[in-house]
């Protein structure tokens, strides 16, 4: 219970951080003496965030106060599994006559036998858009293309590709156009259990120009992925996330808090010092380069031009269509396009 029960009064970013080192999609929120007070999930934190929530602000008002719990000694197993499988709960408080908590089940303990799964696995296409130089990379990229960069035993693309064969994923489409006939020898190589499709380009067509090549291909939503990042998050829940909100396209932000090491002067009007503020901290909500994509925003992609994701995205804006942001924690996305988070990956993985 420890590794999910927090206490009243933390920020969205602690909630963040400790959903993403727990594993688990909700927490429980008790008092100093383990009264329950509520549950907070991550699609909780999620609304909270995209209504305009700080990530430095308290989870005081975001989280559910009146949660379904179970009380010690007066449920029976078929009680829980009828919880469970008519509200999808991930996890079930239970409390004692007072309201102390006592225990909490989970989804995956009730249903022993693991014959009753809450999320079917997704056996949907993934793109991964793999033909960048990789300049930020040299001088390994010098000699092998980016995706192939080694981390620990295997290169960086398997531990992607790993992220989704282990949701049931099975289809890949790799772009390629630097050392793409090196990338194609490595898979010929490797001779993986999933199905793996190119798409070469013949000159560089940016981080979405190749995707045109996609059109009439698919029928169901699909992910983008760069072929540089990791992001350990809930991918079965951004499936569901892309689909219940009606999104043409959603893509993946990790919350991030940048701290200014000075003072920073404001002016007023007349240019004199109005406030003078002690290293000041911002916080933003940065693309990741993990998306979901409906298959009819790929028409929107001119035929053989450069193009990249972010104007495949204003595009869309314009045109109407809906685009949704899905937050994870900053400690969940690793770039691996940098030297010092390349360094870091190496560390964690």
């Amino acid at each position: 219970m420890k590794e999910i029960t927090v206490q009243e009064g933390i920020t969205i970013r602690d909630a963040l951080k400790k959903l993403s080192q727990s594993g688990e999609k909700c927490l429980v929120i008790t008092d100093d003496v383990k009264n329950l007070l509520g549950t907070l999930s991550d699609g909780d934190l999620r609304k909270a965030i995209l209504k305009g929530y700080a990530i430095g602000d308290s989870i005081n008002n975001i989280y559910q106060q009146k949660p379904t719990i179970l009380i010690e000694g007066k449920y029976s197993l078929m009680d829980a599994k009828k919880l469970f499988t008519q509200n999808k709960f991930d996890l079930i408080p239970v409390v004692d006559g007072l309201g102390k908590l006592t225990n909490v089940l989970y989804w995956e303990t009730v249903f022993k036998n693991g014959a009753n799964n809450q999320m079917e696995k997704l056996d949907v296409p993934v793109v991964i858009m793999a033909g960048g130089k990789g300049s930020r990379m040299e001088p390994f990229t010098k000699v092998l293309p980016k995706p192939l960069v080694p981390v620990h035993e295997k290169p960086v693309i398997e531990h992607i590709i790993e992220r989704f064969t282990d949701i049931g994923c099975s289809e890949f489409h790799l772009t390629l156009n630097y050392k793409g006939r090196i990338m194609r020898a490595y898979f010929e190589e490797l001779q993986p259990d999933y199905k793996v499709e190119f798409l070469e380009e013949k000159e560089p067509l940016g981080t979405a120009g190749s995707l045109r090549f996609l059109v009439g291909l698919f029928n169901e939503p699909f992910f983008v992925t760069n072929c540089d990042i990791l992001i350990d998050a809930d991918y079965p829940s951004l499936y569901e996330f892309h689909q219940k909100g009606g999104y043409d396209i959603s893509l993946v932000a990790s919350a991030k808090e940048y701290v200014i090491p000075y003072g920073t002067c404001e002016l007023n009007s007349e240019g004199h010092l109005a406030h003078l503020k002690e290293k000041p901290s911002y916080e933003f909500l940065v693309n990741t380069g993990l998306y979901v994509l409906n298959p009819k925003v790929l028409e929107m992609i001119p035929v053989n031009q450069f193009y990249n994701i972010t104007h495949l995205i204003e595009e869309a804006k314009k045109l109407g269509s809906k685009v949704g942001v899905f937050p994870i924690d900053d400690d969940a996305w690793i770039d691996m396009g940098q030297w010092a988070e390349y360094k870091k990956a190496v560390e964690r993985l």
